[in-house]
């Protein structure tokens, strides 16, 4: 961790060099996240309910994810960029330094100016907390925390699948943003409007849907079952598969010869 450490000072003295930059980036990312929530403000305006989910209860699945995916995307950025690491034979100078090859992927890139749409997340969350009518007792606020946490380690397990596929393709593949930024855009709403087979695939597949919708069921006192107030754990268990396909990628890697 002190490795990882100095790699984030270095990171971020190297983006505050350019400190106009910055603060554009970051406030861009504010915008961008904030051009969201004014959709679904405007879509509530003109419905009152979605599958009897109100606004502030759907903003509380838009801010969870947006923050787990904030925090995910800054110190995840390392896997998220793997591809180019890969194609220009970065990687095989990884391979022979004496650290753990994970710590100095996540030290290569980390995005500080995701702070603006993390900045976004926490002012949605803050309003939609004591307008939803929830009761927060203790469990609760158990619940949420377990859900941003979870949310998190989802989105980071999501990122280093995508870096090990690069073992096998070289390049990134596009297709993997459907399960990353497409599972962002999905978690705006309550996984369930999207019908059956969505959910069961957000449950089984890629339990996006045990980090966001089921707890939120039990956040919202339509379930009792304890077991809905756990389940955003799995975010971190779904880490387990996700570095074991790492490991194989990295047994099964050929330099590129960059």
């Amino acid at each position: 961790m002190k490795l990882w450490f100095k790699y984030a000072g270095i990171v971020l003295r190297s983006q505050m060099q350019y400190k106009t930059s910055f603060i554009l980036t970051a406030v861009g990312q504010f915008l961008v996240s904030f051009s969201v929530f004014i959709g679904i403000y405007f879509m509530f305006m003109r419905f009152n309910s979605v599958e009897g989910f109100k606004f502030s209860e759907v903003l509380i699945c838009f801010s969870v994810l947006l923050t787990s995916f904030s925090v995910a995307e800054c110190f995840f950025r390392g896997f998220d960029t793997f591809g180019g690491i890969i194609s220009n034979g970065e990687f095989d100078r990884i391979m022979v330094r004496p650290r753990n090859e994970i710590l100095q992927v996540l030290g290569s890139k980390i995005e500080f100016t995701r702070i603006g749409r993390f900045l976004q997340a926490i002012i949605v969350l803050a309003y939609a907390i004591p307008n939803s009518g929830i009761v927060w007792t203790a469990d609760k606020i158990i619940t949420l925390c377990l859900m941003i946490i979870g949310g998190t380690f989802l989105f980071a397990g999501l990122f280093i699948i995508y870096a090990g596929i690069c073992f096998f393709t070289i390049e990134g593949l596009e297709f993997m943003n459907i399960f990353t930024d497409g599972g962002k855009e999905f978690g705006k709403y309550p996984l369930s409007i999207y019908g059956e087979g969505i959910l069961k695939f957000f449950t089984f597949i890629i339990p996006l849907a045990l980090i966001q919708y089921y707890p939120l069921l039990y956040l919202l006192g339509r379930t009792t079952n304890p077991l809905y107030m756990m389940l955003p754990l799995s975010g971190i268990i779904f880490l387990l598969p996700s570095y074991i396909f790492w490991r194989f990628g990295v047994r099964h890697y050929k330099s590129t010869g960059s």
